[in-house]
């Protein structure tokens, strides 16, 4: 029994910092933000959103994401 809920508890910590590696797009980090497009485009193009162009697409690190909304919800 000990050992199904230690392999369910390393399943959940595989799966989440998967999770908090993903690599995302405009539209997934707009839906996400609930912001138009236009917004992620602008914010990234300035250097206030966390991104990296890769050709001519944006992507986004999902722990990027999260860790620059805590800073700016910690700045008031």
């Amino acid at each position: 029994m000990n050992n199904e809920l230690s392999s369910a508890t390393a399943i959940q910590t595989d799966e989440a910092t998967a999770r908090e590696e993903d690599i995302l797009t405009v539209m997934e980090v707009a839906r996400f933000l609930r912001v138009p497009k236009s917004t992620v485009y602008k914010l990234a193009r300035v250097g206030e959103l966390p991104a990296s162009k890769i050709g001519k697409h944006w992507r986004f690190m999902r722990r990027d994401i999260h860790e620059w909304m805590h800073g700016r919800s910690r700045q008031g």
